[in-house]
């Protein structure tokens, strides 16, 4: 299910999207490239596509998750792997003889 509203003003529908409690995925659809980047610069989620919906999830290179009560942290990609690991530094001095 899709739920499809109309708005007069761009900002307005922005606003709408990014009222939600959730941000796993949103997408874009326009043959404008500038609009599309625009619009998806502002939008809150843990993915955003233009003319297409729910690929990233797809490719295990990029990270995948959302934001709000969608995010719990990210799997997938150099994203995930920082998520499930912790950084920890190892040094080792010479004993003296």
């Amino acid at each position: 299910m899709l739920p499809i509203f109309g708005y007069d003003d761009l900002d307005d529908a922005v606003t709408a999207a990014n009222a939600t409690e959730f941000g796993l995925t949103a997408s874009v659809w326009t043959g404008d490239d500038a609009l599309a980047d625009r619009v998806a610069s502002q939008l809150v989620a843990g993915t955003v596509s233009v003319n297409c919906h729910g690929l990233a999830a797809q490719d295990p290179r990029l990270p995948f998750g959302g934001c709000g009560q969608s995010g719990i942290g990210r799997e997938l990609g150099i994203e995930g792997i920082r998520a499930f690991t912790q950084a920890r530094a190892f040094v080792r001095h010479p004993v003296p003889r």
